[in-house]
């Protein structure tokens, strides 16, 4: 039966393990390649955000601040 269908069945057993072997090492590498991707994305938008509110903190800072009027005592 093999030699009716030579491309779908192939010939050595050790060609198709090192073909999944290799297709496996691929797709690990592209996991990690788009983990390590998305973890830098979420680093620069952790770094932007944080220098944000510092902003935010040092523009509130610079503020009359209203609510001090009505807890005097």
């Amino acid at each position: 039966m093999s030699q009716d269908f030579p491309q779908i069945i192939p010939s050595e057993h050790s060609e198709v393990e090192e073909n999944l072997l290799a297709h496996q090492a691929t797709r690990e590498f592209y996991d990690e390649v788009q983990t390590r991707s998305e973890f830098q994305q979420y680093c620069h938008w952790y770094y932007a955000t944080a220098e944000r509110h510092r902003q935010e903190l040092e523009k509130m800072r610079s503020e009359i601040n209203i609510f001090a009027w009505f807890r005097r005592k």
